[in-house]
């Protein structure tokens, strides 16, 4: 049974003037009465803030919301401060309920702003997003905001929960794995899924704006188990696939290398096989491999007699990681991995031997496309963030929003998300339209140069909003959490899975390949 709501009572502005001085202490903030007098104490900007003559027994709403998010008033502890309302005054500020679309322009994609429309999505995807967006509101976003600040592994009940409604599966893409399951309670049938959904999954994902939590919240599976269900034997499918999919054992994808970074073809670590002719011998090192601090598994490329191959390798004797410190937060497992004398079944090789080369790259395109769709959404959080601080904030006596540089910024910020957003979702309808030897052959190059394009825009956005919300901004706490968060980890985005001019240059060699061989100026 829940407590019963605290009665609030109905205050006129010449009663809360009355409560101005230490130990009686009236606030007004959105039209309701905040009694400060046991909290003065504890104010971290000190009692000399409160005692204000533009606080003390005031409406302080503007000076609170020019330093203070709207979420701390939600707070529990600061909730409980609030004694009443303001006789004839109304609260205008409104708390966003989970699942609710924003309706600050370009926070959302075209598809889902009131009175537009998409040639992509039918009326099955608007309700799979809200459905999806709800559970994530709801579920994983008070897990993301505090195990990216504390680095601990994400909770455990988030993967449950989110195995449950197969969310797991689903962030794989379209394909077998999903026959027979139900995905989100039913919602959509297995063979209706389609890239659309997964990009809505990976977009709302994204929305907690927690880097490290994001790759942390299995981004190891997601990269590599494909190799797995697409070049492992039935037998090792059938072992390893379900506890992953059940979020009850981890997987990493093991090719980074100190030695080799984009250059695949460049990786150290060895394989031989033993006498029998039964196992692997591996030995070398990976490095920045996503998950691998808490991985059962990893899709590990290594260099055979006669070129790479791809191998499952299990944690066990021979295997040791080490913790990786980077931009972001340790939740995402980020790990020095290496192999001394590991035996890896031979029944553990997944695609066929010196062919690993093929089995790397046909990786690649659904790695870097998600990617792709999770740069950009999080550049529409960023301009949600700095359209609402710059309508907000005051500056000599104006709001922010008045500068026409600031005006300027946001223009560029939109452009290039509008931009990029409608290219991802040209290619995602190609993808959906494609078989999987059409996708390799055809859409390497634009998916590298889209990934290119939007990390590129994604730093420039990272750098304005920076500007825009000025000290704020490189501050990890409070206001601009989120634009210091972004800016502190946006080069994550233009590194994993190539490096912008390798992409560029990838998607250039594509391009010549198919110039037809009669084209004259």
């Amino acid at each position: 049974m829940s407590a019963p709501k605290k009665e609030l009572k109905e205050f006129t502005p010449e009663e809360i003037a009355k409560h101005n001085k230490s130990g009686d202490l009236w606030t007004i903030i959105d039209g309701k009465v905040y009694d400060l007098s046991r909290f003065q104490n504890l104010h971290p900007g000190g009692l000399a803030a409160l005692l204000d003559p533009d606080v003390a027994g005031q409406d302080a709403t503007e000076i609170f919301y020019g330093l203070h998010r709207h979420e701390v008033l939600q707070k529990p502890q600061y909730a409980r401060l609030q004694i009443g309302t303001v006789k004839g005054e109304l609260s205008l500020i409104e708390s966003r309920e989970p699942g609710q679309i924003s309706g600050v322009p370009y926070a959302e994609p075209t598809w889902l702003q009131k009175g537009y429309y998409s040639p992509y999505y039918t009326d099955k995807h608007r309700e799979f997003q809200l459905v999806v967006r709800k559970f994530i509101d709801e579920v994983v976003y008070e897990d993301a905001q505090a195990r990216e600040e504390d680095g601990k592994r994400v909770s455990q009940e988030v993967l449950d929960k989110m195995a449950d409604v197969e969310m797991h599966a689903m962030r794989l893409g379209p394909g077998k794995h999903l026959k027979g399951r139900t995905l989100m309670g039913g919602l959509v049938k297995p063979e209706e899924f389609d890239y659309f959904h997964e990009l809505i999954i990976t977009q709302e994902l994204t929305r907690v704006g927690a880097r490290g939590y994001g790759d942390g919240l299995l981004g190891g599976m997601v990269i590599g188990l494909p190799p797995v269900l697409n070049f492992g034997s039935k037998e090792l499918q059938e072992r390893i696939v379900p506890d992953i999919l059940k979020g009850k054992k981890f997987i990493s994808l093991a090719i980074s290398e100190a030695y080799a970074g984009s250059d695949v073809s460049n990786l150290k670590t060895t394989a031989v096989k033993s006498e029998d002719g039964k196992f692997w011998i591996v030995n070398g090192s990976k490095k920045w491999i996503t998950n691998g601090t808490f991985s059962d598994y990893f899709t590990t490329g290594v260099r055979t007699d006669g070129g790479l191959t791809v191998l499952l390798i299990e944690r066990g004797e021979g295997v040791e990681t080490k913790q990786i410190k980077t931009s972001y937060s340790t939740t995402a497992g980020t790990a020095y991995i290496t192999f001394d004398n590991v035996k890896v079944p031979v029944e553990n090789t997944l695609g066929p031997e010196n062919d690993g080369l093929r089995v790397i790259l046909s990786n690649f395109n659904h790695e870097r496309w998600v990617m792709c769709c999770a740069s950009a959404r999080s550049q529409r959080l960023v301009i949600e963030e700095c359209l609402t601080w710059a309508n907000q904030r005051q500056v000599f006596g104006k709001p922010l929003i008045a500068q026409a540089v600031i005006r300027n910024k946001l223009a560029q910020m939109i452009a290039r998300t509008e931009a990029g957003h409608n290219w991802l979702e040209n290619v995602t309808h190609q993808m959906n339209n494609m078989s999987y030897k059409e996708m390799s052959a055809k859409l390497a190059g634009q998916i590298a140069f889209l990934k290119m394009y939007l990390t590129q825009n994604a730093q420039d956005t990272a750098r304005d909003a920076v500007q825009i919300f000025g000290g704020r901004g490189t501050t990890r706490t409070g206001m601009g959490r989120f634009i210091e968060h972004y800016h502190r980890t946006i080069t994550f985005d233009s590194l994993l899975g190539g490096a912008e001019d390798v992409l560029g240059d990838l998607g250039v060699r594509q391009a010549i390949r198919k110039i037809p061989a009669g084209a004259r100026l």
